[in-house]
Parts: C-alpha cells; sequence; structure tokens
C-alpha cells in the first residue's frame, strides 16, 4: 500500500520514472492558482451539458427543425438535469471544509448516484443512511468516489465504506472492472506532487482530495492490481 501523505514514486504507474532521480517535493499550491485549476475542472465540467442546452433551444428557434421540437426539448431536459447534478456535487466537494453543515450518508448517496448516472460505472454505496459526516468528511467522501468512478473508464463497479472507531473515520473506495487504474496525473495529484507533463484536468481533482485529507490531519493509501483499485483514508476523530 503507498502512504500518500507523503512523496512515493513507487507504483508501477510511474516505472518510466529515473529511480535515481530524486522524488519531487510535495507541492505547496498557492491559493491563488489552485482556485484557478478548480475553475478551470468546473468549466470543463459545465461546458458540455450547457452547450447541449443551447443546442436545443437553437433547434427550437430553427423554423425548419420544427419535426425535431421533441428531440430539442429532451436534449434540453436531459442537459438540465446532468448540469443541476454537477452544482450539487460540487457545492460539497469543492465547497469549504470549515463550515459546520453536516451530511446523512442518504444525502451524499443521492449526490453520488446521480453523478454516477451520467457514468459508466456503478455504485454500491455500502454506507448507513443515518450516519452523518461533517463536511471535510463529506468533502472527502464525494471526491473519492468520483476519482473511483474515473478509474472505471470501461465500466465496473465503485463500492464505499465508512467505518468509525476510537482513532476516528476510515473510508474506502474498492473500484473493480476491466482496465481499472489511476493515471499517472493522477497519482502525481493523490501525492500532493506537482504536475508533470500531463492533463492539468486529470491532475487537479486527485491533488484538491489530497489538499482536502492533508488539511484535516489525514492520510491518503491506495493499492492498484490488475483491473482492481483501493483508496484509503483515514480523517482523526
Amino acid at each position: 500500500m503507498d502512504d500518500l501523505s507523503t512523496p512515493n514514486l513507487n507504483n508501477a504507474e510511474n516505472a518510466a520514472i529515473d529511480p535515481a532521480m530524486p522524488a519531487p517535493s510535495v507541492l505547496e499550491m498557492h491559493p491563488h492558482d489552485l482556485a484557478t485549476q478548480l475553475v478551470g475542472k468546473l468549466c470543463h465540467d459545465f461546458i458540455s451539458p450547457a452547450g447541449a442546452i443551447m443546442s436545443g433551444l437553437d433547434l427550437l428557434e430553427d423554423p425548419s427543425a420544427q419535426d425535431m421540437r421533441q428531440e430539442a426539448l429532451n436534449l434540453i431536459t436531459a442537459s438540465a438535469k446532468k448540469m443541476l447534478t454537477l452544482v450539487h456535487f460540487a457545492r460539497v466537494a469543492y465547497g469549504a471544509a470549515s463550515t459546520s453543515e453536516a451530511f446523512s450518508g442518504a444525502q451524499l448517496e443521492k449526490i453520488l448516484s446521480d453523478v454516477f448516472s451520467t457514468l459508466r460505472a456503478e455504485l454500491d454505496f455500502a454506507i448507513p443512511a443515518d450516519m452523518l459526516f461533517q463536511k471535510p468528511a463529506a468533502r472527502t467522501l464525494l471526491n473519492l468516489g468520483l476519482l473511483a468512478s474515473n478509474s472505471l473508464p470501461t465500466g465496473g463497479k465503485a463500492t464505499l465504506t465508512a467505518v468509525t472507531n476510537d482513532n476516528g473515520l476510515t473510508l474506502t473506495a474498492d473500484a473493480a472492472g476491466p482496465r481499472a487504474r489511476l493515471k499517472a496525473e493522477a497519482i502525481e495529484g493523490l501525492k500532493g506532487l506537482p504536475l508533470g507533463d500531463g492533463l492539468n484536468g486529470q491532475w487537479i481533482q486527485p491533488h484538491w482530495l489530497w489538499s482536502t485529507v492533508n488539511e484535516a490531519g489525514g492520510t491518503l493509501d491506495f493499492t492498484a492490481e490488475t483491473d482492481h483499485l483501493v483508496l484509503t483514508v483515514k480523517l482523526p476523530g
């Protein structure tokens, strides 16, 4: 298991890195830079449903496309629902961690279930509906769920669990499916490392998860095997 609270580049995804090279230091990103990266991700997430809504409205206004009116209305409805799903997710997953707001397991399951309905992966939310999560834990759980789904590009099942004990809270995301994997950019983000040569969009959400866990004084680990990935977060009580 790799401890992501400190830099560790021994994962197979990073086999191309020269072992003789010193490991990069954990990234201390300026808050403005972090905000810029998050805003860029949100714009990327929102542009697709927003563009589809505009396309549907254009069809409704086109006199030569009146026979496609129902298709246009269906497109607008589906895209508006997707946009609302993304907004609800972003409010908790990227919202301020210092608020006193708490979320039940049922609320978090609804948010993630709506997100998974737009993806190929299946969600198994194995957490009691009445279990309460303070904002940092809720934010962590949603980001774990999204990362697990993103690691299943061709489908599969992401199982989320939560266990409390005297030491705090343990959150686990178990992703199983064909070609389940973490991209190199995601691993860099999970370790709190600066982005290498990859894509910002593949790096920022894992880095945001690392930042959330690190700020809460927790640890983030993962194990990766063929078609199987497990991410584990431990948060202090």
